[in-house]
């Protein structure tokens, strides 16, 4: 694994100590090899100047602690935008050290962050502000990972509107995830909030197969990509009925944001401490979305190989509709609060019974 970064940051501590060093008084001592001249030079050094020198080396020494970063995604869409990164991590042609860890389970890695047993973690953007409410500010949003990726998938072709779920049973992941919040907001904007059942299930993988095992051809699933492009492929009446990006912008107009699907937040232990390291995480993970959206092969190879998606074929369909990215700064404040105060005005208990601060953005 190269060392790049933090020889760069052994440097820069060599330099401050230079510069510090100018503004006081010069001691130029020669280290003999006998006891009488070591004692000799200790005491020409005065006590302060002394003890200066044994924090420095302290420092230097703390500074060249090898530090790995440990980065956590789950098995889905959010992901994919890290492969490369990790590819080239496993090569040991990264600027910094990673451990990467992918869960399934949002509530998984909600609790990794919590026990702080990762750094930065790639989730549900309105789990985001729930933790950041959780811990009173203990953690930041660095990017956007993931736009709207959720599709409502179904062999019935008489639907093509939410007024058409009249009726009908949604099958669809965990309650209080992206997917559930989203679907509500919808129906409660075309007032049929009561007339549609929603049935969950603790994973994606979960509805897909439930869809591809429809005889009847009415079973509808509200489903992310990947696993759309997996579900339609395995059962060749399964369609797109619905495009839950469209719906979201009719209902929500000008002010409701962008459908934010993943974020990715840091620790603001580790942020504080390691400042300059997660720097150097958002640009390497700028450069490995951009390697996943034009190398869409190589991208495809990458997510089998993660047990992501099960095909190249169907991987190389579904990634160009992920919409991967890496949205950082003032883009991503005013699509990502924008989202969370539609998610607010419909239900506080989805951000964490209040929006975040400002210091919530990174």
């Amino acid at each position: 694994m190269k060392k790049r970064f933090m020889a760069l940051l052994f440097s820069a501590a060599l330099v401050a100590t230079v510069l510090t060093g100018c503004g006081e008084k010069n001691v130029v001592v020669e280290r003999e090899t006998t006891e009488t001249n070591e004692q000799v030079v200790s005491e020409q050094v005065p006590e302060a100047e002394k003890q200066e020198s044994t924090n420095s080396t302290e420092t230097e020494t703390e500074e060249n602690i090898p530090v790995t970063v440990r980065v956590g995604g789950l098995k889905g869409a959010t992901t994919l935008g890290l492969l490369p990164l990790m590819e080239k991590a496993t090569q040991g042609s990264t600027d910094i050290d990673y451990e990467f860890t992918m869960v399934t389970v949002a509530d998984e890695m909600a609790a990794k962050l919590m026990k702080s047993e990762v750094d930065i973690a790639l989730i549900p953007a309105n789990l985001a502000s729930v933790l950041y409410n959780k811990t009173e500010g203990g953690i930041s949003v660095i990017d956007i990972n993931t736009l709207g990726v959720l599709y409502m998938v179904s062999a019935d072709n008489s639907i093509s509107s939410p007024k058409d779920l009249m009726g009908k049973t949604i099958y669809l992941t965990g309650k209080g995830t992206t997917p559930d919040y989203v679907l509500q907001y919808i129906l409660k904007e075309n007032n049929i909030s009561d007339k549609v059942t929603l049935e969950y299930k603790s994973e994606a993988t979960e509805v897909a197969a439930l869809l591809e095992a429809d005889s009847t051809g009415t079973a509808i699933g509200l489903l992310p990509q990947p696993f759309v492009t997996v579900a339609c492929a395995q059962n060749e009446r399964l369609s797109i009925v619905m495009d839950m990006n469209e719906e979201w912008n009719k209902a929500a107009g000008d002010g409701g944001g962008s459908l934010v699907t993943g974020v990715t937040v840091v620790r603001n232990d580790f942020l504080n401490e390691h400042r300059a390291m997660v720097d150097a995480f958002i640009t390497e993970h700028m450069e490995s979305v951009k390697a996943v959206n034009e190398d869409v092969d190589n991208a495809a190879a990458l997510a089998v190989k993660a047990g992501i998606i099960p095909k190249e074929p169907i991987a190389k369909k579904a990634i160009p509709k992920c919409n991967i990215t890496c949205i950082t700064g003032n883009e991503m404040k005013e699509a990502l609060s924008g989202y969370l105060k539609v998610l607010y005005a419909m239900d506080a208990g989805s951000v964490g019974g209040q929006l975040p601060d400002e210091d919530f953005y990174y």
